[in-house]
């Protein structure tokens, strides 16, 4: 919780030994059309400027900083007392998603009333992004392609892209119908 606070984003709810969580993404568009949008270099084009990159980043580097924290930070502890390791796997993907309020709590509190809101996130992002968590190794990141459209060049290297089939995985590109490759 407190590492994805440092890198700006939100804990949404914890979910069994899972944490759900979310990065707002700045609007990079001016009346639906992208500012800065293309960056040439040499015969490549770059699909966003560098602050848009970063945003898309950020969530990548908060999960690489999980992983290390708990491989360098608390495994080695945990080791000295012959308690098992732990692992975390990571899936991460880029799209909208709605903003449900299915609830209220009404709390009095000296003579005031206080309203908390039970919200929630739902969308197609949120699936997608929970069932690559279920494919990913131990100590990695799964990341789907629409995230991997906005990352810059350096990285997307860091990821290659996995091989999969309709009985593992069944989430379709809503751009062509085809299975929605994840990296």
């Amino acid at each position: 919780t407190n590492i994805i606070s440092l890198y700006g984003g939100y804990v949404l709810k914890y979910i069994g030994d899972a944490v759900l969580a979310f990065f707002v993404i700045e609007d990079t568009t001016r009346n639906g059309q992208y500012t800065d949008k293309v960056m040439n270099k040499g015969d490549e084009s770059e699909s966003n400027n560098g602050f848009s990159s970063l945003q898309f980043s950020n969530g990548i580097s908060c999960a690489l900083t999980m992983i290390r924290v708990i491989k360098e930070g608390i495994n080695p502890i945990l080791n000295q007392y012959d308690y098992p390791e732990l692992k975390v796997r990571v899936g991460i993907d880029y799209g909208e998603v709605a903003v449900v309020q299915y609830g209220i709590d009404i709390y009095e509190f000296e003579k005031t009333m206080l309203k908390t809101p039970h919200l929630d996130l739902i969308g197609y992002t949120i699936s997608v992004a929970v069932k690559m968590t279920s494919l990913a190794e131990a100590d990695h990141i799964i990341i789907g392609q629409k995230l991997y459209d906005q990352l810059d060049i350096k990285d997307k290297d860091s990821f290659k892209q996995l091989k999969t089939n309709t009985e593992i995985w069944n989430y379709a590109n809503h751009t062509d119908g085809e299975l929605y490759n994840i990296f």
